[in-house]
């Protein structure tokens, strides 16, 4: 790629689980780490969302585990249609994606990606940033997220 993805980026690793309180407590104990907080966040009808170019309106509990700079994401998706359920469907409880803060070359980035045959799973913006996950399960056995700023 002419728009390298640097490890200084990398900010995040997403998983996709179907019991986010048991997953959550198992990772606060293997970290030593109080139980993360759980938030849920509901189906909301958001023209800056889409999955597989679509609108998407899906519902997710999510929950943080914040070392430093770096993230460990657990996802629990609801029924329905998003990456995530599309993930937990497909592979059960696992890695999602690895995400990326890749500054001012997102776009770039993402062009790239689509000439290199990656499709777009699902984009979200929200204010100051935005990501975008891009299916690599085939050839990198897990999804990339791209974001500007995390």
């Amino acid at each position: 790629m002419k728009n390298n993805i640097s490890f200084d980026g990398f900010i995040q690793i997403a998983i996709v689980v179907k019991d986010i309180e048991k997953a959550a407590e198992a990772w606060a104990n293997l970290l030593n780490f109080p139980v993360p907080e759980i938030r849920y966040l509901p189906p909301v009808h958001n023209p800056d969302l889409t999955y597989r170019g679509k609108p998407a309106f899906y519902g997710l509990k999510l929950a943080n585990i914040r070392v430093g700079n770096f993230v460990i994401e657990l996802h629990e998706p609801d029924e329905k249609d998003s990456t995530f359920r599309e993930f937990l469907d497909q592979h059960g409880n696992g890695v999602h994606h690895l995400g990326f803060q890749v500054g001012e070359k997102r776009d770039a980035i993402i062009g790239e990606l689509e000439e290199m045959g990656y499709a777009m799973r699902t984009i979200g913006y929200y204010p100051g940033s935005s990501w975008t996950i891009v299916d690599a399960e085939d050839d990198l056995g897990v999804n990339l997220n791209i974001k500007p700023r995390a």
